[in-house]
Parts: C-alpha cells; structure tokens; sequence
C-alpha cells in the first residue's frame, strides 16, 4: 500500500482485469417480436413493457413557430434514480468506494462506477431482483455527511427530461471492500479516465460536481497545479452568471420550441429495416433489441431495447487564459429532450454524422486543431450510459486556444470562469451532461 492509496495503480488495474475476465457477459441483437416481453403497443405507438416498468420509447416531434424541425424516438424513463458515491478520509487522503460494474450496452464490458448506480425501479426491486448494494447510506442521509446532493440531467438527445440523483456521501468507517467495490482517490479516478472507456459516464457526472469553490482549501484536489486552481476556482464571476442566464432566458422565453409525443409509426423519416428501427435521412442513432445475460448484476438474464449510436460523437471543450485567469467557453444548448429545453453546453457537441458544412466558425476551428493537433491537451474516448445506450463512445477533448483567435462571440456563447460552472454544478439542470463530463477531466 502507497503511503498516499489504500492501493496501487497495478493492483487496482488487476481487480479490473480479473472482473473482466470471471464475469461473462453476452449481448445478442434480436428482432422486437423476439424481445418479449417488449413490445410495440398500437393504442400508444410506443414501445414498451408488459408491466409498464422501467421505460418506454416514443416518437417526439419539435416544432418551432409552427414548423416541424425534428422528430426521433425518444426514451421516456419518469423516475429519478440514484448516482451515489461513499468517501472516507483514510490516511489522512479521501477515498471513494468505486464499482467494477457489467452493463450491457458497455464497450469493454466493466467500467468503473460509483458506489451505487440505480434506478427507482433497480431499488423497489421491480425487477424482482436483490436491492442494490449499500442502498441505505443514500436512503438515510444527515444533511452534514453531503458533499454533493443534486439532480442532474441525463443525455437530452435521447431521453425526455430523464434526471438523476448525483450524490455523494461522507463516512466515517472505512467500509471493507468486497469483488465488486474498491477504494480509490480522486488521483486514481483521474488517471483511469486517461484510458479510453475505463470509466463511467455516471462516475464523470458525480465527480464533475464536487463544490470545490465552496470548500476552497478543504476541497480534495488531485490537479498537478493546486495554486493554479484555487487561483481559478477561487473566481464566481456576477457579470459571467448574468450572461449565461441571460442566454438561458432568452431561450426560453423568447425561442422554446414546443414539442410533442407521436406514434413511432408516425415518425416521417424511421422505420424498422431487418431488426432495427432506423431513419432514412442519417440519424445519430438508431433503435436495437437485445437478448442479454451478465453475471454479477441484480437480474442476470432479460432481455430489453437499446438505442446504438451511428458513429462517434465530438465533445469539445475550448479554454483560454485571460488575465491569468482559465476560461472556458460555453454554449447555450437546446435538446429535443431537455427538461427545461436548454441547458449550458460544451464549445462543441457533434453527433455522429453531423455534416461538417453547417459547422459554425468556432467548431470549425476546433476541428482543424482536432486534424493538426493543435493546443490538445486531453483526448479520450469514454462511453455513454450502457444501461440504455449500446456502445456508445464519443471523444472527449480539451483543448487550448488565444481568445483574440476567437473573436467576438456569437449571442450563444459565454466565457466562464471555472468556479462559475462549479457553483452552477450546484443547481439542478444547468450544466448538460457532456460539459459536465468535459469538466471532470480537468486537471488544472
């Protein structure tokens, strides 16, 4: 044991490879006749369970002033489920109890996650499944053992307004580990996020709001520089917050589209090819059936929908320093799904099969540094959620620019401060999943 870890790199590597190698997962793509008991319900034109239980997929249409301006399947999961991870002080380092957890829409199969991950279904056990593990520290929370307790929105291109609870709780007792938990620091986490698809998306989402502006010097901070970040984190900006929630405002007064539910059949451009329900005109995704069995989980055999990704979304991420002060440069975001139809977004969020001439000037130029590799300074491929998603993996990139190459910003971009996106990662659906994601890699 390190005198700064419960363990090492290699041991905690090896934990990882041993879950992959003794647990056997097995996802097989079927047709939606054979993925009972889904089925496709023509009173709803939805598809969805028998029971009614854990989540439906829809047809949702947008319109802004009157015109149609998308439409997609959609996932309709009304519940919010838990994102929790336990810390304890050990040593005198705070550690975090992470799980080596099977999903079956993960890449590689076992990825790093926190301490709980469940959804409202998971924990009432309408899967007739066992309670999840360490369940009750989240049920029973005293306000003064919470360094993080927010709500937090989901991926807003493939779920209508789903949110979850991201928490995490402080203890006192160093929990014994068990085969699929082990303690890790901030460091460690950090470090597993270098490596492509090692670590969760709901593990970046919880990590990605530690209120380090708030707890100044007693944040646990792993960054190589920490007088350079409490010099950043130490900025909450009042003219910043007024310009994003000005962009905010004016969004959702003066443009919010409107949207509505429709019929899976009545979506224009999709229809089932083969075992799969797609769209002609090349959307991001499409709609799969799967036949899975995974060792280790609550339920070990079912069978469910999956939405499969098209290709590999960029999630860009653009800084620059301005007056010795990091500053990172947002965008006001809309979704189809989002809760409150938009939320604050990274510089750039490309889909896969977004078409490179409706590119706008800043993520042109972020592409070219993309091709020249100019100014990155993180470049990874992590996955989305794999309990609804299957493989899903985008690049995630960070990458430094001069503000005077930018020039004057479009009405939907902001310059912030780090510690203004940190004190509204205190404040349910402001920040959208991948900026928050995006901020977790930083190591300022």
């Amino acid at each position: 044991m390190s005198k700064r870890s419960l363990h090492t790199m290699e041991e905690l590597q090896k934990w990882l490879d041993d879950r992959y190698r003794d647990h056997s997962a097995s996802v097989k793509l079927i047709s939606l006749e054979e993925c009972r008991p889904w089925y496709y319900d023509e009173d709803s034109g939805q598809i969805r369970n028998e029971k009614g239980t854990f989540f439906r997929i829809s047809g949702i249409r947008q319109y802004i002033n009157g015109e149609v301006t998308a439409e997609q399947p959609i996932i309709i999961q009304n519940e919010i489920g838990f994102l929790g991870i336990l810390t304890c002080k050990i040593d005198g380092v705070w550690h975090y109890l992470m799980q080596a957890k099977i999903e079956p829409g993960n890449v590689n199969v076992v990825q790093i996650s926190p301490t709980l991950q469940a959804t409202r279904s998971n924990f009432t056990r309408a899967h007739g499944g066992k309670s999840p593990e360490y369940l009750d520290y989240f049920l029973k929370m005293d306000p003064k053992d919470i360094v993080v307790d927010q709500i937090q929105s989901e991926q807003s291109s493939r779920f209508l307004g789903k949110r979850n609870r991201n928490v995490i709780r402080k203890i006192n007792e160093l929990l014994p580990e068990t085969d699929t938990h082990r303690w890790m620091t901030l460091e460690q986490i950090k470090m597993f996020m270098k490596q492509d698809n090692m670590v969760n998306m709901d593990t970046r989402t919880v990590l990605s709001c530690i209120p380090y502006v708030l707890l100044k010097q007693d944040a646990d901070c792993p960054f190589r520089d920490k007088n350079k970040f409490n010099k950043t984190a130490s900025v909450i900006n009042h003219r910043t917050i007024t310009e994003l929630y000005h962009a905010i405002n004016d969004h959702k007064m003066l443009k919010k589209p409107e949207t509505e539910l429709i019929k899976l059949k009545d979506l224009k451009a999709w229809h089932m090819e083969g075992n799969e329900f797609i769209c002609d005109s090349g959307a991001p995704f499409r709609v799969v059936f799967s036949d899975i069995s995974i060792e280790g989980r609550e339920v070990t055999a079912w069978r469910q929908p999956l939405f499969a990704a098209n290709g590999m979304a960029t999630f860009g991420l653009a800084y620059c320093y301005d007056e010795g002060i990091i500053k990172f440069l947002v965008k006001i975001k809309p979704e189809i799904g989002c809760f409150d139809s938009v939320e604050i977004g990274p510089t750039m969020q490309l889909e896969p099969g977004t078409d490179s001439g409706s590119y706008n000037d800043i993520e042109k130029l972020l592409t070219d540094r993309l091709t020249v590799n100019k100014g990155i300074v993180t470049d990874c491929i992590l996955s989305e959620e794999g309990g609804r998603f299957y493989q899903e993996q985008n690049r995630n990139v960070i990458i430094e620019v001069e503000k005077n190459e930018i020039g004057a910003l479009p009405p939907e971009y902001v310059w912030s401060d780090y510690g203004t996106l940190n004190i509204l990662t205190q404040v349910n659906n402001c920040l959208n999943i991948q900026l928050r994601n995006l901020l977790a890699l930083l190591e300022l």
